[in-house]
């Protein structure tokens, strides 16, 4: 009977810390769907986004951990694009031309990111959040220009390179969504 009433008095003492540590995930979750629900694409958002919901407890963390997803995602796709063959020269030049802009992407999210990790609400706010606002957006322009080079170009190479491109374009989208959520509220933890 002792033994039956420690495991009882055990569980009960547990189960408040149970409980708090699954409200804090919850709540952390809460961050990423309240997030996304606006993004411009949401189920990618909360598809990215949703397993990296502890490391985010705040907008700001949520806006840091989009771009980190975003760089990971670019240099995936360089990666790939590097093994790539094109057939013909045409083609390959496209190719080629894409693994550079990716490079330049990379560049431009680690930028993004220096920036997000520095950011202070004050004098120098506004300054932050327009440098990060246009790496962002510089790193979609050339996700715009990889596509373009394949305009002119069809077969398997470009549905790849379009496929992939497409992906990491809409993810680095919601990066910028979640960038600019920060100049609309202080950064500070959700309830």
């Amino acid at each position: 009977m002792t033994r039956a009433l420690l495991s009882c008095l055990f569980i009960l003492l547990l189960s408040p810390m149970l409980s708090t540590s699954h409200s804090a995930n919850a709540a952390k979750q809460d961050l990423v769907r309240q997030s996304c629900v606006h993004a411009t694409y949401p189920k990618v958002c909360l598809r990215t986004l949703s397993s990296y919901g502890g490391a985010a407890r705040t907008t700001r963390d949520l806006a840091q951990v989009a771009v980190r997803v975003s760089l990971a995602h670019v240099r995936e796709v360089s990666d790939f694009l590097s093994q790539l063959k094109g057939s013909g020269r045409r083609e390959q030049g496209a190719l080629n031309d894409c693994v550079a802009q990716m490079g330049d992407t990379v560049e431009e999210l680690r930028k993004t990111l220096t920036a997000l990790q520095h950011l202070q609400r004050g004098a120098d706010f506004r300054w932050q959040m327009s440098n990060a606002e246009t790496w962002v957006s510089a790193a979609l322009t050339n996700e715009d220009t990889c596509l373009d080079g394949f305009k002119e170009i069809n077969g398997k190479v470009r549905s790849d390179v379009r496929r992939k491109i497409t992906n990491v374009a809409r993810i680095t989208s919601n990066a910028l969504y979640l960038i600019n959520l920060l100049d609309e509220k202080p950064a500070s933890p959700k309830p």
